[in-house]
């Protein structure tokens, strides 16, 4: 019975069937393009979705009574996460690493008021700066901007297993709101580097050429900045992730000045209004 019905199904059904859910592709792409690091190209990731569109509407069968855009759903986010995994080249050891030379970087800017420099950061590592320059590139290479950290994350961790219910829904969105609000409320310096690095995905050197310093710097300042960013978001929606002050020096007072401004960007309807209904992120 099921086997007569699929083979009912005609070509020119089957090409409407992929005309009718092209939109579908770019959607899912989008909406994982926006964790994903600047390295990873649009196009690869269209092309492994359109192929896994048409994939799905060659074995689609309608007397199973599933609708076909949650069948081909299903197929293309499996496609994207499979091309994801041959893109996620860092090795173990690699991410090990870089979890050191953040727990270190955070253990030295507690220490010494300010962001270490590289010299500092090598020295108290116990590696040369040429080393830890080269490991700074891969993490780059390798790194996803999670909404709850800003940490490292494998391709398992972008694609949902399942539709997200109306209140995760909210929550996702609200997150994505937030997000915009701490990168506004960012120092003017930082927020450029934010901007030009992660969303005009320009190179470090355009960067410090603009901002007149080193390159080393900008290296500096985007760290400093990532950092600042995961406080400010955990300050918000995961208050218990946060450290409690020991003292109320200047840098703790800066960073209760940050987690304010954030706030004073606006309500849960302003964080809300940063993306459509589904939550896709609006074009500003």
């Amino acid at each position: 019975m099921t086997s007569s019905i699929a083979t009912k199904t005609s070509s020119a059904e089957r090409e409407e069937l992929v005309r009718s859910h092209l939109p579908l592709v770019g959607h899912l792409v989008r909406e994982m393009l926006g964790r994903l690091p600047a390295h990873v190209l649009r196009e690869d990731l269209i092309s492994a979705g359109m192929a896994a569109l048409a994939g799905a509407a060659r074995s689609f069968d309608p007397g199973r009574g599933i609708p076909f855009g949650s069948f081909a759903t299903t197929r293309i986010r499996g496609a994207l996460l499979d091309e994801l995994r041959g893109l996620d080249w860092a090795s173990r050891s690699v991410r090990t690493r870089a979890r050191r030379v953040e727990t270190t970087q955070q253990e030295l800017t507690a220490a010494l008021g300010r962001t270490p420099t590289q010299n500092e950061l090598a020295e108290a590592l116990g590696v040369a700066v040429e080393e830890l320059k080269s490991l700074s590139e891969d993490v780059q290479r390798s790194v996803v901007l999670s909404l709850q950290g800003f940490t490292a994350g494998t391709a398992e961790d972008l694609v949902p297993e399942r539709t997200a219910g109306p209140e995760e829904l909210i929550l996702h969105r609200e997150r994505i709101g937030y997000l915009h609000q701490a990168v506004t409320a960012l120092p003017e310096r930082l927020r450029k580097v934010v901007t030009a690095y992660f969303f005009d995905e320009r190179p470090m050197s355009d960067i410090a050429e603009q901002l007149g310093v080193t390159e080393s710097r900008v290296s500096q300042l985007r760290a400093e900045a990532l950092m600042l960013l995961r406080d400010g978001l955990n300050n918000h929606l995961d208050p218990h992730l946060v450290e409690a002050a020991r003292d109320k020096g200047c840098v703790t007072r800066r960073r209760e000045a940050y987690y304010a401004n954030i706030a004073a960007q606006g309500d849960l309807s302003a964080r809300l209004s940063m993306t459509n209904p589904l939550g896709v992120p609006r074009s500003f």
